[in-house]
């Protein structure tokens, strides 16, 4: 695909206010968002406002605002020349987002546990039996998406919007790299960190827990770097 050079589009100060301007531009960040975080894109692919904006049906101004918006969250790079792409991590920079979800996320599912009742327990269940289904599926977006589905589902409880904004950068940057390293792996079943966390939930285990999770997001990406 061609290169993309954002420049200056006079269509962006013409009308800032414009209701269909502004859920088109959300629309495509929202979605191009979901798929660069599950990793349905894969790492260094090149995307362009045409090819955009002719996937959903918008014209390039928003398609050049959801790209802004993704560019700012380390979801894309944008080079000097101008072309977009999702990003291609170094070693260095995967640990590095590893130690970050590690600190986050710890702390997050600590703060949930009070909250933690059986009704989310199930849930938890239910999920990991979907991603056993997706592994066994081979299914690498699958996977991905109810992974971060089972995380996300805990931290909810923590009531830490903040926090859990943080964490959801985290695993849009990692997104690519993450569909590029599971092609390494042979998986046959779930992470078993995951059964340890819902343990951990269903004793009321605190340091347990932060075990578990801490493992499952720094040991689980070691075991795809490595």
């Amino acid at each position: 695909m061609g290169a993309v050079v954002i420049t200056k589009d006079p269509m962006l100060t013409t009308r800032p206010n414009e209701p269909t301007l502004v859920a088109a531009h959300d629309r495509v960040y929202r979605a191009l968002r979901a798929r660069i975080m599950h990793g349905d894109i894969a790492p260094g692919q090149a995307l362009t406002l045409r090819g955009i904006g002719k996937e959903f049906g918008v014209s390039m101004t928003p398609a050049r605002e959801a790209v802004r918006r993704l560019v700012a969250e380390g979801a894309l790079f944008l080079s000097s020349s101008g072309r977009v792409s999702t990003p291609e991590l170094s070693q260095e920079r995967i640990e590095e987002l590893a130690a970050l979800r590690a600190l986050l996320e710890v702390e997050l599912a600590s703060r949930a546990l009070p909250r933690a009742h059986m009704a989310l327990i199930d849930r938890l269940q239910t999920i990991n039996g979907t991603i056993t289904e997706t592994v066994s599926n081979r299914d690498a977006v699958g996977y991905i998406r109810t992974n971060l589905e089972f995380h996300r589902a805990l931290y909810l409880r923590a009531q830490a919007p903040a926090m859990l904004a943080m964490a959801e950068t985290v695993w849009l940057q990692l997104g690519p790299t993450m569909r590029a390293l599971y092609g390494r792996l042979r998986r046959t079943e779930a992470p078993h960190f995951h059964k340890l966390i819902i343990a951990a939930l269903k004793a009321g285990d605190e340091p347990g827990l932060r075990l578990a999770v801490r493992s499952d997001v720094t040991q689980g990406l070691r075991m795809l770097t490595g």
